[in-house]
């Protein structure tokens, strides 16, 4: 059965981000910078930990990871924004808008369930040293990424699919600067109770439950350290966590707010600049974070940028 929702519309206009065409050059500079930085800052992080045989561990393993993610989120929605800022159009396809949907839940979904994965890493590693290797073998590392992919994965399309039942007729401006799900959702004139029941149940299922994973192993970690007798011990033990944690508060925090304010205001503004504090900013932040706050990491990058320069 054809969708009729297809012979309505075939474009969205993305509203979120208005300018005046005296600031544009200064708007479209400023996220190709962000931009820039996010893909160079973030390739850094993935080839210090694959070129160097020091960082090829389970939690590197998985910092190179979220890098990977960070630059895909980054992709899926800034290079769209520079190309209308550019062009002066904020049109976007239908099956683009759709595409950028689902892309966004992806790679949003994985970044959460692989910040749940780390804290679990950082819990074996301070609760059972004696058996972190034993634990967190290659397998069982690889197996956590492609299970946090899959889990992600089939997240994003269930949302997708339940979008392509939905009509929308005449209201095509998105108050956002990209297809966020519950802004379009929001533009159709069919029924949407199924789809905003599904979004904040499975949301709420698909973010509580990591975040209760890494509570749970704050929590244990925290005991554990408390148990070591070494003053020194203890903030060597959690300077080994507070990158993560950083990232962690970052990322759910923001994140929390953009759902949150999206549900009780219709305020374009407030939607932008939340949404830039969870889907831009922290993609920035976190080759920052890693790096500058671990010595291992910033030899690997040191070493790296010398043996390309020489």
């Amino acid at each position: 059965m054809e969708h009729s929702n297809q012979s309505c519309i075939s474009e969205f206009f993305l509203i979120g981000l208005t300018y005046a065409p005296d600031f544009e050059s200064i708007i479209f500079t400023l996220f190709l910078s962000m931009y820039f930085v996010t893909i160079f800052g973030n390739i850094l992080i993935i080839l210090a930990v694959s070129f160097d045989s020091h960082l090829h561990t389970p939690m590197y393993f998985f910092i190179a990871s979220l890098s990977f993610t960070d630059i895909c989120i980054s992709t899926t929605i800034i290079p769209k924004l520079l190309v209308n800022i550019q062009t002066q159009d904020q049109s976007i396809s239908y099956t683009g808008c759709l595409s950028q949907v689902c892309f966004v839940l992806i790679f949003g979904g994985l970044e959460s369930c692989l910040l749940a994965v780390m804290a679990y890493d950082r819990y074996v590693a301070i609760g059972h040293p004696l058996r972190y290797t034993v634990i967190m073998k290659p397998f069982l590392c690889v197996l956590l990424v492609f299970l946090s992919l899959l889990i992600s994965t089939m997240n994003a399309l269930l949302h997708s699919l339940m979008l392509l039942n939905l009509t929308f007729c005449t209201d095509q401006n998105i108050l956002h600067f990209f297809c966020e799900l519950v802004q379009v959702i929001k533009l159709a004139c069919s029924d949407t109770f199924i789809n905003t029941l599904l979004i904040y149940t499975v949301t709420s299922v698909f973010a509580g439950v990591p975040l209760s994973g890494i509570i749970f192993s704050y929590i244990e970690i925290v005991s554990s350290i408390l148990k070591i007798s070494s003053v020194q011990g203890q903030k060597k033990a959690f300077s080994t966590c507070g990158s993560h944690l950083t990232v962690v508060c970052l990322f759910y925090g923001t994140a929390f707010g953009v759902y949150m304010n999206s549900a009780v205001s219709e305020s374009s503004l407030k939607n932008v600049i939340f949404s830039m504090m969870y889907i831009v900013v922290p993609q920035i932040l976190n080759p920052f974070i890693y790096s500058l706050r671990n010595r291992e990491v910033k030899q690997a990058i040191r070493h790296l940028i010398f043996s390309v320069v020489l």
